[in-house]
């Protein structure tokens, strides 16, 4: 039986939802499901607020409560001068600050230094904010003009510039050319190795393949040696190579070995049918690859480029052993000033070596996560 439509009530208004109940709500509720939602997640908890104490409370103290933050000399770092327990002289930072940033750069060009630093952030920033027009003409300029001029700026002897000797180049200036030739000039050559090992010519397959083999089976330490003392005696005489100039190639080869591995993953994950794709386009091979290819292993192995290149950035340290003094270097050598010998100057140098590094590769890190997040290149997406 069909209800009459006049005695029929339909209303007209959607009954309000009720409120949350409170104990789901506010912050105790979130620090609840979130630290103590189960007994694991309790010990967790539990445990990680006793590491806080045990480790992070301590550092705190020595860095931040107990510092030192005005002296002149060793003496203002010293218990019996402040008269209570010494945490760490950054008096001792502030006067090195200088070698550490430069290393023996001299005084008076140390605008070129400084130069060449805002000419790197000034192109670099447009190419990391992905709503700045024009990126190709900028990447030109980054990668291929900024480099040529940055060199003739640091070491001089054109346009009337002193010439200064890359053996006074240091610390923090040193160890961001390493780093970033070395991350720039192993991905390109990366990806030629990757692409050369899965090549259907032999020739080329195999020279790939025992390219990338030596290189991955010989520490950095070993090339750093072999560049610095050993590749002099194979040039011709007279020949003369820059010792940073050979770390430098040494480092690229090091890195473009292990770029090669993990550019190489991503194309094994790309399927069949996306090279079948191409070819039914009349794409050739470096169209095919260039265009559709890459594109997609790249963005698939994002975390393992990032992986490598923060592990060639702190790397870099080695180059001490050849006789280059990069950031860690130099706050090795300021240790040996009698001027600033206390008990602490040793830890709070290591410390501020340690943020500068952490800062570096955290933001690259968050950077990469970025862009991993843009690209969508997570499958949950």
């Amino acid at each position: 039986m069909v209800q009459d439509a006049q005695t029929a009530f339909v209303s007209q208004q959607l009954i309000a939802s009720l409120e949350p109940p409170r104990a789901a709500v506010g912050l105790p509720a979130l620090f609840r499901q979130r630290l103590f939602g189960s007994v694991l997640n309790s010990v967790l908890t539990l445990l990680g607020a006793l590491l806080i104490i045990v480790l992070i409370w301590p550092a705190v103290r020595f860095l931040l409560i107990d510092a030192v933050w005005e002296g002149a000399s060793r003496v203002d770092c010293l218990p019996e001068t402040v008269g209570r327990p010494v945490g760490a002289c950054w008096p001792f930072v502030e006067k090195k600050f200088a070698q550490f940033m430069y290393g023996f750069y001299p005084a008076s060009e140390l605008w070129r230094v400084n130069l060449t630093y805002a000419l790197a952030a000034i192109l670099l920033a447009p190419l990391l904010v992905p709503s700045i027009p024009y990126k190709t003409a900028n990447a030109i300029l980054f990668f291929g003009v900024f480099p040529v001029v940055a060199f003739f700026l640091l070491i001089g002897g054109v346009f009337g510039l002193p010439h200064v000797e890359t053996r006074l180049w240091g610390g923090l200036l040193v160890t961001l050319i390493i780093s970033f030739t070395g991350i720039i000039g192993s991905l390109p050559l990366g990806i030629l190795l990757a692409l050369g090992r899965r090549s259907d010519l032999r020739v080329i397959r195999m020279f790939c393949i025992g390219f990338i083999e030596f290189w991955r089976g010989v520490p950095l330490i070993t090339v750093l040696f072999f560049a610095t003392y050993m590749l002099p005696l194979f040039l011709p005489p007279g020949w003369t190579i820059d010792a940073l100039l050979r770390v430098l190639i040494g480092v690229v080869l090091f890195a473009a070995a292990y770029m090669a591995e993990v550019v190489r993953g991503g194309l094994q994950a790309i399927p069949r049918g996306q090279y079948e794709a191409a070819m039914a386009l009349g794409l050739g091979y470096w169209r095919m690859n260039g265009l559709v290819i890459l594109p997609q292993a790249l963005k698939l192995v994002i975390p393992g480029m990032v992986n490598s290149f923060l592990a060639l950035f702190k790397d870099t340290t080695l180059v001490l052993i050849v006789a280059i003094f990069d950031l860690l270097g130099q706050v090795r050598a300021a240790f040996s000033d009698p001027n600033w010998a206390t008990p602490v100057t040793l830890f709070t140098g290591f410390a501020f070596a340690g943020m500068i590094y952490f800062v570096i590769s955290f933001a690259i890190s968050r950077y990469a996560l970025f862009v991993e997040r843009r690209l969508n290149t997570d499958a949950r997406h």
